[in-house]
């Protein structure tokens, strides 16, 4: 599946859309339910999705700048941030999650072509262009949504996000048997979610 930019823009614009309006006026106690992820409440969801706009828009910054700026300054910040989160209020987390999403989106409006060309390092040490920073930002939005456990599945995503992601989650894992279903159910056994594929191995969750 080939994506665009302009597709991944749109799909971390639309996925954040989402988010935002499947946590809006969620009560405290909504916060501390298990998520779809073991071992995470929503609480852990919404505070990594909030960190992860920080960290992606510190690639923004090192593309704008040409100053080199990791998305997490240790490997330890990444987990901090969760627990620094999980510490807030409802309200509170739910502000640095709307904060956190529109500071990445105007620092991304505000790159040129060129900014947009500089390449950057993933938190993973890969070597990317900064156009692939909105396709980063997709992916948590739109599966970490499904995660929450608040009504959104996987058959709500766009089918053409849904492939992308197919195709990524099958590359990450260095390839994978053919198992036939539907994209949905496809989509979240590659990433390691729940699913209904019969006889899909367990593959573990990614992302």
């Amino acid at each position: 599946m080939t994506r665009s930019f302009a597709d991944a823009r749109r799909w971390a614009d639309d996925g954040t859309k989402l988010l935002l309006d499947a946590v809006a006026g969620l009560e405290h106690a909504e916060y501390g339910r298990p998520s779809l992820l073991p071992g995470w409440t929503r609480g852990h969801v919404l505070a990594h999705v909030a960190a992860n706009a920080g960290a992606l828009g510190n690639l923004v910054r090192w593309a704008a700048t040409g100053e080199r700026t990791p998305m997490y300054a240790t490997p330890e910040e990444r987990a901090a941030g969760i627990e620094r989160g999980l510490r807030l209020p409802a309200a509170d987390l739910e502000a640095w999650l709307r904060r956190s999403a529109a500071a990445l989106a105007e620092g991304s409006a505000a790159l040129t072509g060129r900014q947009w060309a500089a390449e950057v390092v993933t938190a993973q040490g890969r070597t990317v262009p900064a156009t692939e920073v909105p396709w980063l930002r997709a992916r948590e939005v739109y599966v970490h949504t499904v995660d929450l456990g608040l009504g959104v599945t996987f058959a709500d995503l766009p089918p053409a996000f849904l492939e992308a992601l197919c195709a990524d989650a099958a590359a990450h894992r260095g390839g994978v048997p053919a198992v036939e279903g539907p994209l949905a159910e496809r989509a979240a056994w590659l990433t390691g979610r729940p699913h209904r594929l019969a006889g899909a191995p367990d593959l573990g969750a990614w992302l």
